[in-house]
Protein backbone atom coordinates (compact mmCIF):
# COMPACT_ATOMS: atom_id res chain seq x y z
CA UNK A 1 0.00 0.00 0.00
CA UNK A 2 3.05 2.26 0.38
CA UNK A 3 2.68 3.84 -3.05
CA UNK A 4 -0.75 5.09 -1.99
CA UNK A 5 0.89 7.49 0.45
CA UNK A 6 2.02 9.99 -2.12
CA UNK A 7 0.05 12.66 -3.91
CA UNK A 8 -3.33 14.22 -3.26
CA UNK A 9 -5.55 13.29 -0.32
CA UNK A 10 -9.18 14.47 -0.46
CA UNK A 11 -11.00 15.18 2.81
CA UNK A 12 -14.75 15.55 2.22
CA UNK A 13 -17.01 18.35 3.40
CA UNK A 14 -20.53 18.37 1.91
CA UNK A 15 -21.31 22.06 2.66
CA UNK A 16 -18.20 23.03 0.65
CA UNK A 17 -19.33 21.06 -2.43
CA UNK A 18 -20.57 24.13 -4.28
CA UNK A 19 -20.97 22.85 -7.84
CA UNK A 20 -21.53 19.08 -7.55
CA UNK A 21 -22.98 16.55 -5.13
CA UNK A 22 -20.38 15.03 -2.80
CA UNK A 23 -20.51 11.64 -4.57
CA UNK A 24 -19.78 13.34 -7.90
CA UNK A 25 -16.89 15.32 -6.39
CA UNK A 26 -15.38 12.05 -5.15
CA UNK A 27 -15.88 10.33 -8.52
CA UNK A 28 -14.31 13.24 -10.42
CA UNK A 29 -11.37 13.48 -8.03
CA UNK A 30 -10.83 9.72 -8.44
CA UNK A 31 -10.72 10.12 -12.21
CA UNK A 32 -8.23 12.96 -11.66
CA UNK A 33 -5.90 10.63 -9.76
CA UNK A 34 -6.52 11.35 -6.08
CA UNK A 35 -4.55 8.91 -3.89
CA UNK A 36 -6.76 8.71 -0.79
CA UNK A 37 -10.24 9.89 0.22
CA UNK A 38 -11.25 10.55 3.81
CA UNK A 39 -14.93 10.81 4.64
CA UNK A 40 -15.27 13.58 7.21
CA UNK A 41 -18.85 14.75 7.57
CA UNK A 42 -19.43 16.49 10.89
CA UNK A 43 -23.10 17.30 10.33
CA UNK A 44 -24.49 13.88 9.34
CA UNK A 45 -26.04 11.27 11.61
CA UNK A 46 -24.28 7.92 12.04
CA UNK A 47 -26.87 6.26 9.82
CA UNK A 48 -26.49 8.79 7.01
CA UNK A 49 -22.71 8.61 7.35
CA UNK A 50 -22.78 4.82 6.99
CA UNK A 51 -24.95 4.97 3.86
CA UNK A 52 -22.62 7.56 2.35
CA UNK A 53 -19.51 5.55 3.25
CA UNK A 54 -20.88 2.41 1.58
CA UNK A 55 -21.74 4.44 -1.52
CA UNK A 56 -18.31 6.09 -1.72
CA UNK A 57 -16.58 2.74 -1.23
CA UNK A 58 -18.45 1.47 -4.32
CA UNK A 59 -17.36 4.52 -6.33
CA UNK A 60 -13.69 4.23 -5.30
CA UNK A 61 -13.19 0.46 -5.53
CA UNK A 62 -12.86 0.34 -9.35
CA UNK A 63 -10.16 3.04 -9.09
CA UNK A 64 -8.36 1.07 -6.33
CA UNK A 65 -8.40 4.20 -4.16
CA UNK A 66 -8.70 3.59 -0.40
CA UNK A 67 -11.54 5.15 1.59
CA UNK A 68 -10.71 6.27 5.12
CA UNK A 69 -13.22 7.23 7.80
CA UNK A 70 -12.57 10.20 10.06
CA UNK A 71 -12.52 9.26 13.78
CA UNK A 72 -15.11 6.48 13.75
CA UNK A 73 -13.69 2.96 13.93
CA UNK A 74 -17.22 1.51 14.27
CA UNK A 75 -18.34 3.10 11.00
CA UNK A 76 -15.15 1.96 9.29
CA UNK A 77 -15.94 -1.64 10.26
CA UNK A 78 -19.62 -1.33 9.35
CA UNK A 79 -18.99 0.20 5.91
CA UNK A 80 -16.05 -1.95 4.85
CA UNK A 81 -13.86 1.14 4.42
CA UNK A 82 -10.09 0.71 4.19
CA UNK A 83 -9.11 2.44 7.40
CA UNK A 84 -9.40 5.45 9.69
CA UNK A 85 -7.82 8.81 10.32
CA UNK A 86 -7.51 9.52 14.03
CA UNK A 87 -6.99 12.73 15.96
CA UNK A 88 -5.40 13.07 19.38
CA UNK A 89 -8.76 12.91 21.19
CA UNK A 90 -10.15 9.91 19.26
CA UNK A 91 -9.89 6.22 20.11
CA UNK A 92 -6.18 5.44 20.68
CA UNK A 93 -4.58 4.17 17.48
CA UNK A 94 -3.37 0.99 19.17
CA UNK A 95 -6.96 0.06 20.04
CA UNK A 96 -8.05 0.92 16.49
CA UNK A 97 -5.32 -1.38 15.14
CA UNK A 98 -6.57 -4.25 17.35
CA UNK A 99 -10.14 -3.75 16.12
CA UNK A 100 -9.39 -3.17 12.43
CA UNK A 101 -6.53 -5.64 11.93
CA UNK A 102 -3.09 -5.36 10.45
CA UNK A 103 -4.17 -4.55 6.88
CA UNK A 104 -6.26 -1.47 7.70
CA UNK A 105 -4.81 1.96 6.96
CA UNK A 106 -4.47 4.03 10.13
CA UNK A 107 -3.24 7.61 10.10
CA UNK A 108 -2.72 9.85 13.12
CA UNK A 109 -2.75 13.64 13.43
CA UNK A 110 0.22 15.26 15.13
CA UNK A 111 -0.78 18.74 16.32
CA UNK A 112 2.16 19.56 18.60
CA UNK A 113 5.72 18.38 19.22
CA UNK A 114 4.41 16.97 22.52
CA UNK A 115 2.06 14.67 20.54
CA UNK A 116 5.06 13.37 18.64
CA UNK A 117 7.19 12.95 21.75
CA UNK A 118 4.51 10.97 23.61
CA UNK A 119 3.98 8.71 20.57
CA UNK A 120 7.71 8.09 20.37
CA UNK A 121 8.12 7.52 24.08
CA UNK A 122 5.54 4.75 24.02
CA UNK A 123 6.32 3.19 20.62
CA UNK A 124 9.67 3.26 18.86
CA UNK A 125 8.08 1.75 15.73
CA UNK A 126 4.32 2.47 15.75
CA UNK A 127 2.17 0.38 13.41
CA UNK A 128 0.76 3.46 11.72
CA UNK A 129 0.61 4.07 7.98
CA UNK A 130 1.17 7.82 8.04
CA UNK A 131 1.39 10.84 10.31
CA UNK A 132 -0.44 14.08 9.55
CA UNK A 133 0.92 17.54 10.35
CA UNK A 134 -2.26 19.32 11.41
CA UNK A 135 -2.85 22.11 10.71
CA UNK A 136 -0.10 23.48 8.45
CA UNK A 137 -1.98 26.74 7.94
CA UNK A 138 -5.02 28.06 9.76
CA UNK A 139 -8.21 26.92 8.07
CA UNK A 140 -11.92 27.66 8.47
CA UNK A 141 -12.83 23.98 7.86
CA UNK A 142 -11.24 22.86 11.13
CA UNK A 143 -11.56 25.29 14.02
CA UNK A 144 -10.80 23.02 16.98
CA UNK A 145 -7.10 22.53 16.24
CA UNK A 146 -4.04 23.92 17.94
CA UNK A 147 -1.82 26.66 16.53
CA UNK A 148 -0.77 26.20 12.89
CA UNK A 149 2.58 24.42 12.58
CA UNK A 150 3.54 26.01 9.26
CA UNK A 151 6.09 24.78 6.73
CA UNK A 152 8.62 24.45 9.55
CA UNK A 153 6.29 21.89 11.17
CA UNK A 154 6.20 19.84 7.96
CA UNK A 155 10.00 19.92 7.71
CA UNK A 156 10.40 19.01 11.37
CA UNK A 157 8.07 15.99 11.20
CA UNK A 158 9.65 14.76 7.96
CA UNK A 159 13.08 14.86 9.60
CA UNK A 160 11.84 12.97 12.66
CA UNK A 161 9.85 10.07 11.20
CA UNK A 162 10.27 7.30 8.66
CA UNK A 163 6.49 7.23 8.12
CA UNK A 164 4.89 9.10 5.20
CA UNK A 165 3.96 12.66 6.15
CA UNK A 166 0.56 14.10 5.22
CA UNK A 167 0.14 17.87 5.42
CA UNK A 168 -3.37 19.13 6.17
CA UNK A 169 -4.93 22.51 6.84
CA UNK A 170 -5.35 25.53 4.59
CA UNK A 171 -3.57 23.96 1.59
CA UNK A 172 -4.53 25.11 -1.90
CA UNK A 173 -3.05 25.34 -5.40
CA UNK A 174 -1.26 28.56 -4.41
CA UNK A 175 0.74 27.17 -1.49
CA UNK A 176 0.82 23.40 -2.17
CA UNK A 177 4.21 23.48 -3.94
CA UNK A 178 5.85 25.03 -0.85
CA UNK A 179 4.30 22.33 1.35
CA UNK A 180 5.60 19.55 -0.92
CA UNK A 181 9.05 21.13 -1.00
CA UNK A 182 9.00 21.23 2.82
CA UNK A 183 8.78 17.43 2.74
CA UNK A 184 5.10 16.43 2.59
CA UNK A 185 4.52 13.07 0.91
CA UNK A 186 0.84 13.91 0.57
CA UNK A 187 -1.21 17.08 0.67
CA UNK A 188 -4.68 16.81 2.16
CA UNK A 189 -7.19 19.32 0.79
CA UNK A 190 -10.86 20.09 1.36
CA UNK A 191 -12.16 23.18 -0.43
CA UNK A 192 -9.43 23.08 -3.13
CA UNK A 193 -11.31 20.10 -4.61
CA UNK A 194 -14.77 20.16 -2.97
CA UNK A 195 -15.45 23.77 -4.01
CA UNK A 196 -13.87 23.53 -7.47
CA UNK A 197 -16.02 23.91 -10.58
CA UNK A 198 -14.04 21.03 -12.08
CA UNK A 199 -12.87 18.70 -9.28
CA UNK A 200 -11.07 16.42 -11.76
CA UNK A 201 -9.03 19.30 -13.15
CA UNK A 202 -8.34 20.62 -9.63
CA UNK A 203 -7.06 17.18 -8.59
CA UNK A 204 -4.85 16.91 -11.68
CA UNK A 205 -3.37 20.38 -11.07
CA UNK A 206 -2.45 19.46 -7.50
CA UNK A 207 -1.14 16.05 -8.50
CA UNK A 208 1.10 17.57 -11.16
CA UNK A 209 2.97 19.48 -8.44
CA UNK A 210 4.59 16.24 -7.24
Amino acid sequence: MQSKFRGVYLVTDSPLCLHHQLEEVVRLSASGGVSLVQLREKETSSREFLTLAIHLKKILTPFQIPLLINDRVDLCLASGADGVHLGQSDLPWLEARKLLGKNAIIGLSIETKEDWESLNREHSNPSLDYLAVSPVFNTPTKTNTKQALGLAGVRWLKENTKLPVVAIGGINIGNAKDVIQAGADMIAVVSAICSAKDPKEATLSLRNLF
